[in-house]
């Protein structure tokens, strides 16, 4: 079951995009000074360890590493493989936005129902 609400994958989502927009590209961490990658950064950062092992199951379903159906065993997978920050792993992966977006669909989570979350919060 994933532990992240759709509402924060969304914003991963979108800060991402506005990062490729800002640098046209993804994946050098250490270039990244724009209010987007620091907004995302910290964002990841502050999610709890089941929401962050749940964002990256979700890109890994994306990434087509493990099916929809394979969602709780990346979870698990998720947890016991980080090594480094979320944020760092995540920030360092190209693609990322698009990733995100592919597991959304492949779990049946709509990403515009979810923007609109993010949206209405903001």
């Amino acid at each position: 079951m994933l532990q992240i609400t759709s509402d924060k994958v969304a914003h991963v989502i979108i800060r991402a995009r506005e990062m490729e927009a800002d640098f046209g590209g993804f994946g050098d961490t250490g270039s990244y000074g724009s209010a987007a990658a620091n907004d995302l950064r910290s964002f990841i950062a502050n999610l709890n360890d089941d929401e962050q092992a749940s964002l990256v199951a979700v890109m890994w379903v994306g990434r087509e590493t493990f099916d929809a159906e394979e969602l709780d065993e990346a979870i698990a997978t998720a947890k016991a493989e980080a090594t480094a920050p979320t944020e760092d792993y995540l920030m360092g992966m190209p693609m990322l936005a698009d990733y995100l977006e592919y597991g959304l669909n492949a779990l049946g989570i709509s990403l515009e129902d979810a923007e609109d979350g993010v949206m209405r919060s903001t």
